[in-house]
């Protein structure tokens, strides 16, 4: 298996802390870390960890116990728990290497960090997230996002978007897209065949019959209509507080119209190992399901089981479509 990339997100927060724990937490995947090692090094000695670096060559991979680095150089030294817009650029530069290894082979799949979105726009870069910068940086068409936790797997029809813009930015055009790749992607990256998915309405009660709102009846039913004659099952538009739930009837998905409509289940359900899946990419990219932590980095307080969830997930994705 070529290795995995490994983005160690925003050097302030709690990423170097969950990369610098895989260097004796995994020995058979072979992986390579995107980080500054000066600010690695300084971390493991504020953590009191004994850790082996070697910076990456092509072809080459660490020794057990050692943390493989593709190096980044920050252009402010770090201090832990206060980002610094001087170093976004550099940290954007390390994630576009990392994906341009995974486009052209070198790399099997990318596993990013948590990224401090706010600290990036204070540098003056337009940031809404690693989703849309991904899509936009491989030419993805729509990047659907997937968080998964266990069984529970739920997608967005939007994402980083203001919530007053939803309802105009839904349409069939964009849901019967989001659909197809999610379906794509539940078959031909998690071995999922013939998946049934549960779609959320937009409004209280799916609508109450066009008494909440119109966009149900007039939108989304007619698109889930049309998708079923091409062969996919779904269902709805669902209520979106019953459609989780095993009245609804099970399901491998459940697509929710917005951020904060499907997160919040999801995370109650799995928060601290959940992983979070972008589907409709030529690459393969995994995630935590968590932000940076800033308050607890270098404390060695840092929970790692969202990052060997994401790991595990890209490794068998990478398995199941034969990447």
């Amino acid at each position: 298996m070529l290795p995995l990339v490994i983005s160690a997100g925003e050097p302030a927060g709690i990423g170097p802390d969950l990369c610098l724990e895989l260097a004796s937490s995994y020995s058979s995947i072979p992986m390579v870390v995107v980080a500054d090692p000066d600010a690695l090094q300084l971390r493991a000695e504020r953590l009191s960890l004994a850790i082996k670096f070697s910076l990456y060559k092509k072809g080459e991979l660490a020794d057990a116990n050692t943390l493989c680095v593709l190096p980044l150089n920050l252009a402010n030294s770090l201090v832990c728990g206060t980002p610094d817009p001087a170093n976004a650029r550099a940290l954007l530069q390390g994630l576009d290497r990392a994906v341009d290894g995974c486009l052209s082979g070198e790399f099997s799949a990318l596993v990013t960090g948590p990224i401090q979105k706010s600290t990036i726009n204070d540098a003056g870069i337009p940031f809404s997230g690693h989703t849309e910068y991904l899509a936009e940086r491989t030419g993805g068409d729509k990047p659907v996002m997937l968080l998964v936790a266990g069984t529970l797997r739920v997608a967005l029809a939007s994402t980083h978007i203001p919530l007053r813009e939803v309802a105009d930015y839904i349409n069939a055009e964009r849901l019967k897209s989001t659909l197809r790749i999610l379906h794509d992607g539940l078959v031909n990256r998690l071995g999922i065949d013939q998946p049934m998915i549960n779609v959320c309405g937009l409004n209280p009660h799916a609508g109450e019959g066009g008494h909440l709102g119109l966009e149900d009846q007039a939108i989304i039913a007619p698109a889930l209509e049309s998708l079923r004659g091409e062969g996919m099952q779904l269902r709805g538009p669902l209520p979106a507080d019953t459609a989780f739930i095993d009245t609804a009837g099970p399901a491998d998905a459940v697509l929710a119209m917005y951020h904060d409509q499907g997160l919040p289940v999801l995370k109650y359900a799995g928060f601290g190992s959940a992983v979070n899946v972008t589907l409709g990419l030529p690459i393969v990219r995994t995630s935590v399901d968590h932000g940076t932590a800033l308050d607890i980095a270098g404390s060695g307080q840092a929970n790692s089981g969202s990052m060997h969830a994401a790991i595990d997930l890209a490794v068998k994705i990478v398995k199941t479509s034969g990447n």
